[in-house]
């Protein structure tokens, strides 16, 4: 069974409030009634259930019921206490103005109607009704106010958790991609390494004994290298404590480190200062040699190239060339392109990739060594 809602029950006590004050004021002075000490009661109460639903016309109803009731009625039961609900209610409703209007013309009309040569209502009387009118109107405005800045509240603490768990997810797939990249650039570049070196070792064990152990040897500190890498980002996924690297991060200023691990023969040829670049301008700049050297390695078909890195204008600019066939491009995923390309433009730079017209194959990065501040100071 539904209950009736605190409004409703408010409304049924007060209506019952108001009939039996009235009835009390019949066994008091037991005047002799007309219709309207009962019919004028019983429709404003009537009225009064159904101000929420209904407040402005329950308004103008309670209104007139009790401006008709005290000249008219002979009674003096205390039924100018609806019209101080249903005052109430209107302004807590939204219908401020009609409240306001309804009040007033109520006052007026009871100013106007003490003109006359009898008084009913004395000046501290009617300064107290009309205390109460503006009480009953400010309270339902004050009411409604505290309602919707609650509402207003409520509203900006979702969206606040809605802008967090989004920013949250953000973060997620940043670092997931972040985490791809380094995956791809550092474990694809050793793994291929291992492969190029295994396949030297094949190669050596029947022309060259002595290649094939160097090969091997090359394979095991390769390989080393590429387990500690995985755990160490691994240890990330799984946000426990690694002991901190113990090799250095990739550099400009060590780059003869990664051509040498290439296993290429490059021709290098450097250009200004490259020791003092920002941190993730100069790591950037050595992953995307590291990437371009090794996609040299996997898909040129030439086991040489030429890197030129070259800091003027404010920007690092790294061409990594090669003159092999280049076919074999069309066999890569595309993903290391794509890393290289993304860490270009996280930092403001731009980089290209295509076969040359004289053959072979160009990456062609630009790093700006300031970065952009999105406007922030």
């Amino acid at each position: 069974m539904r209950r009736p809602s605190t409004s409703t029950t408010a409304s049924l006590a007060t209506a019952a409030a108001v009939l039996a004050g009235t009835v009390g004021v019949y066994f008091l002075r037991n005047p002799s009634v007309n219709a309207l000490d009962v019919l004028l009661p019983l429709v404003a109460c009537g009225a009064l259930l159904l101000r929420r639903r209904f407040p402005v016309a329950a308004l103008i109803v309670v209104a007139v019921s009790t401006a008709a009731y005290y000249p008219w009625a002979r009674l003096d039961g205390p039924i100018i206490v609806l019209l101080f609900v249903v005052l109430y209610t209107a302004a807590d409703r939204g219908h401020l103005a009609a409240a306001i209007a309804t009040g007033a013309a109520s006052l007026l009309g009871m100013g106007i109607g003490e003109t006359g040569g009898t008084r009913h209502v004395d000046d501290s009387l009617f300064m107290m009704i009309a205390g109460w009118v503006v009480a009953a109107i400010s309270f339902g405005g004050v009411t409604r106010n505290r309602r919707a800045y609650l509402l207003e509240a409520h509203q900006h603490a979702l969206d606040a958790l809605q802008t967090k768990e989004e920013e949250a997810r953000r973060r997620a797939s940043e670092e997931r991609l972040r985490i791809a990249r380094e995956l791809h650039d550092v474990l694809g570049h050793n793994i291929s390494m291992i492969n190029v070196q295994a396949a030297a070792a094949l190669h050596g064990l029947a022309k060259r004994p002595e290649g094939a152990e160097e090969a091997l040897r090359t394979i095991k500190e390769t390989s080393k290298e590429t387990l500690r890498e995985l755990r160490t980002t691994l240890g990330v996924l799984r946000q426990v404590d690694e002991d901190a690297p113990v090799t250095p991060a990739d550099s400009l200023a060590r780059v003869s480190a990664l051509v040498e691990a290439s296993g290429l023969d490059v021709r290098t040829e450097l250009s200004g200062p490259l020791d003092a670049v920002p941190t993730e301008v100069d790591l950037a700049a050595a992953r995307i040699v590291r990437e371009a050297l090794t996609n040299v390695s996997r898909h040129s078909g030439t086991n040489t190239a030429t890197l030129t890195i070259t800091n003027k204008s404010g920007n690092i600019v790294i061409r990594v060339e090669d003159d092999g066939p280049g076919a074999t491009y069309d066999e890569g995923s595309g993903f290391g392109l794509q890393g290289m390309r993304e860490r270009a433009t996280a930092l403001g730079g731009t980089l290209e990739a295509g076969p040359r017209p004289e053959g072979g194959f160009r990456v062609a990065a630009r790093l700006p060594l300031t970065q952009p501040t999105n406007g922030a100071r």
